[in-house]
């Protein structure tokens, strides 16, 4: 009777939860977030606030620092606008068509994710320097793509390729195929059904791809270092600016110049969840 009245009289609107409650859960989100992400960021605005405001700014803006930010920044975005344009196509490919050894491809493409980026700079390094198995080839012809800015960009190239292709690749997938045969029997031409068609609803991925390569290529030390060359005022990236900073015990240097580069970070992180959110906006809005 008892188990009877207890079934009859359970309230069938509440959910069994895995999971504790929401304030369990909730507190030892914030714990977790604030063990591991807050607070050695905020050590980094706290021991930064030791600067006076022209200390702080002769730091930031000392000529080797600011070159370094030029060549970060702008290796950084002409890196995401190739991995844009090529992630792009490598997607399409992926894709579209069937061929031999496509999931080999599949697989390579991930490989920048798990390769460690002291491995990627040593076989970069190991591959076009003078001695390298194609720079041997190309030093003599007066192109030299090792030890100057020109190893910058190809390691920031290769770290960031697989944002791009795993962003653009599942948004293709969910393309119906039958609007480009629509447009094709109204008439379209392909470039006519690509650019009014295809890319209308790949560009909020791919934005959200560009950003996210540019996001990981402005923080990149490992992959650089061995391939850059890191002469000053040449081929010197911030992240080991910072390092050089550490080095010669400058922390309050070191974290003024860390401190710009997080609100560089924070700024390209609100980009993307922007982008990220309009996207999926878009996406509802079409259904």
């Amino acid at each position: 009777m008892t188990t009877l009245t207890s079934t009859f009289f359970t309230p069938r609107h509440q959910p069994a939860r895995v999971l504790p409650g929401f304030h369990i859960t909730l507190g030892f989100t914030i714990a977790y977030l604030s063990l591991i992400v807050l607070i050695p960021l905020s050590a980094l605005v706290f021991k930064t606030l030791n600067l006076t405001w022209e200390q702080f700014w002769q730091a930031v803006t000392a000529p080797r620092v600011v070159a370094s930010y030029k060549l970060t920044f702008g290796a950084s975005f002409i890196a995401a606008l190739v991995n844009a344009f090529f992630g792009m196509l490598l997607a399409w490919v992926l894709v579209r068509y069937q061929f031999f050894g496509k999931k080999v491809i599949d697989a390579l493409i991930d490989l920048p994710f798990a390769l460690p980026t002291a491995v990627a700079g040593i076989s970069l390094t190991a591959l076009l320097a003078g001695n390298g198995w194609v720079g041997q080839y190309l030093e003599p012809l007066g192109i030299q793509l090792a030890f100057n800015r020109n190893g910058v960009l190809i390691a920031l190239i290769f770290i960031g390729l697989p944002f791009v292709v795993r962003t653009v690749q599942p948004i293709l997938e969910d393309v119906e195929k039958e609007l480009e045969e629509a447009a094709t029997c109204l008439g379209a031409t392909r470039w006519q059904t690509f650019s009014r068609v295809i890319f209308p609803a790949l560009a909020p991925a791919l934005l959200t791809g560009f950003a996210m390569a540019f996001a990981r290529a402005i923080g990149e030390y490992g992959s650089v270092i061995f391939i850059a060359g890191n002469m000053p005022m040449v081929s010197e990236i911030t992240p080991l600016i910072i390092i050089s900073k550490l080095e010669q015990y400058d922390y309050a240097g070191a974290t003024a110049v860390a401190l710009v580069m997080l609100c560089a970070a924070f700024v390209l992180l609100l980009l993307i969840n922007g982008l990220q959110a309009w996207q999926r906006s878009r996406s509802g809005a079409s259904s």
